[in-house]
This record gives structure tokens, C-alpha cells and sequence, in this order.
């Protein structure tokens, strides 16, 4: 169900982005639309795990250098039918983790030193298994292009916003342009549309992550326990973390700050342990 809903998210994110190029520009605004997403979902695809990484400042770490994290990873990738990913550990005391790359050959998955300080073995385990969910179901991919696809229609809409201040919607109704009230009104209500829309992909995503970890690590009650944990942890030390990123966190890194529900990449951590509490041990 959340795989069939996020498909038709991705739809209506496509869907808006067209639109907008339409009023702004009729075919060729479409064209510019597209240009403009190719082009951003390119360098998503490639890069955007180098500059996560180094915007954490995470390092990689061998199995020398952190056994016990190191064969968890391995143990749980063999599970899960998955190549080993590269392991880093992120100089924060914040507990947190996420997982990059763009597929399952270049995956990189990333902890906290804090994360690792506060949870047990079967809590870090569900946890890993989340990740490595993400990696199996493509999910950076997903966010990234959903990510793109939004950021491309926030700059669209910023366009139409110029064109509608220096009259540029004065174009013929013909060309199949929306006129200046059209411009004005997707200027407006795009950007906001688009957000809504990637933050309930990226909520939909999590849900799907969870189940699988639990399925993976075998221990459902351990990821609930874990969540548990690091909700109340990112609250009492929030992280320092860019909320164009906040979506590849298991737990919002943001969450000790006033953001309305509406407008959160991750669902509510109560029901999201309600659900896993709801399964049964593997």
C-alpha cells in the first residue's frame, strides 16, 4: 500500500511540475520543466551521497577499526540479500543514522558516535536493518528524485513570479500559457503543494523501512525500542542538521524544533512504534 501510494505521490509531483511549466510558458515552459529536472536529477543521483557525507563530516571506518558495528552491518546485509555497504561513523553525539548511495553497489551506511552510545545490541540492530531497507527498496533514489522534482518546481515557481511582476504572462492564451492570475496564483501555490507532496513520499518510505528492518533483524520490539529512544533523544539534543537532508534520518534530526506534522519528513514516532509493537517477532 505505501509502495502504490508513494508511486502515485511521484505521479502528482511530475503532474505539478508539468503544470506549472505550462502556465508559465505553455509547451516550451513544459520543456524548460523537464530540463530542468533531468539536469537536478542527475547530480542528485551521483553526488548527493559524497556531499552528505561531508557536510556530517562522517568517516569511514573498517572492521578493524569498529568490529562489533562492522559485523552487525555484514551479518544483517547477508539477511537482506544485500552487498556489503561502506560503514562511516559520524562525529555527533546526537543519536541518529541514515543510509545513502545511489543502489546497492555504492550504498553507504552512516551512525552516530551518539546512536551508538545509548542503544543495545537488538535496538542498534533494528536500527541497521532500517537502513538497509532504505538501500534494498531504493529509497535514496526515491527521496532524491522527489527532492529534485520539488526543488525544480520551487524554481519554476520562482520564475513565474518574475514573469508575472515584469509581464511576462502577457503571452497569447493560445500558446497555452495560464496568464498573469495563473502565474501568480502557481507562484504562490506550488511551492507549497511540492512540499507537502515530498514530505508524504518520504513519511511513506519510513513506514515501509520499518517493516522491513523489523524483518530483517528478526526483532521488531527492538527497533520500537530504539525509536523510542532516539525521539527522545533528538528532543532533548537537537542536531545541527540541514533540513534539505532531514529526510534520510531514521528519526528527525529537526524534531526538537516547532515543525507542524503537516510539514514532517517522518511520521509520528508513536505510531510508528504502535505498528511495530503490532508485529510479531520473525
Amino acid at each position: 500500500m505505501n509502495t502504490f501510494k508513494a508511486t502515485i505521490l511521484l505521479g502528482a509531483l511530475t503532474g505539478l511540475l508539468l503544470l506549472i511549466g505550462g502556465l508559465f510558458g505553455g509547451k516550451g515552459g513544459v520543456f524548460i520543466a523537464f530540463i530542468f529536472a533531468i539536469v537536478m536529477n542527475f547530480g542528485a543521483y551521483w553526488f548527493s551521497d559524497k556531499l552528505i557525507l561531508k557536510m556530517y563530516n562522517a568517516q569511514e571506518v573498517t572492521e578493524t577499526q569498529a568490529p562489533a558495528l562492522y559485523t552487525t552491518v555484514r551479518g544483517l546485509a547477508m539477511r537482506a540479500s544485500l552487498p556489503m555497504p561502506k560503514v562511516y561513523i559520524i562525529p555527533e553525539e546526537t543519536p541518529n543514522a541514515f543510509a545513502t548511495g545511489r543502489d546497492e553497489q555504492h550504498a553507504v551506511v552512516a551512525v552516530t558516535e551518539g546512536i551508538l552510545r545509548i542503544l543495545n545490541t537488538d535496538e542498534l540492530e533494528g536500527v541497521l536493518a532500517h537502513e538497509l531497507t532504505h538501500i534494498k527498496n531504493r529509497d535514496m533514489l526515491i527521496g532524491s528524485i522527489a527532492a529534485t522534482l520539488a526543488g525544480a518546481i520551487m524554481i519554476m515557481a520562482n520564475m513565474a513570479q518574475w514573469a508575472a511582476i515584469f509581464g511576462g504572462a502577457s503571452r497569447d492564451d493560445d500558446e497555452g500559457g495560464g496568464g498573469i492570475v495563473g502565474l501568480i496564483l502557481m507562484a504562490i501555490l506550488a511551492p507549497l503543494a511540492a512540499t507537502l507532496i515530498q514530505m508524504a513520499i518520504s513519511r511513506s518510505r519510513e513506514y515501509l523501512a520499518d517493516e522491513g528492518g523489523a524483518r530483517v533483524s528478526g526483532k521488531p520490539y527492538g527497533l520500537a525500542s530504539a525509536l523510542d529512544k532516539l525521539g527522545k533523544a533528538s528532543k532533548a539534543i537537537p542536531m545541527d542538521a540541514n533540513p534539505s537532508t532531514a529526510h534520510m534520518f531514521i528519526v528527525n534530526p529537526l524534531s526538537g524544533r516547532a515543525l507542524m506534522n503537516l510539514f514532517s519528513t517522518h511520521p509520528p514516532i508513536e505510531e510508528r512504534i504502535s505498528r511495530l509493537r503490532g508485529m510479531r517477532p520473525v
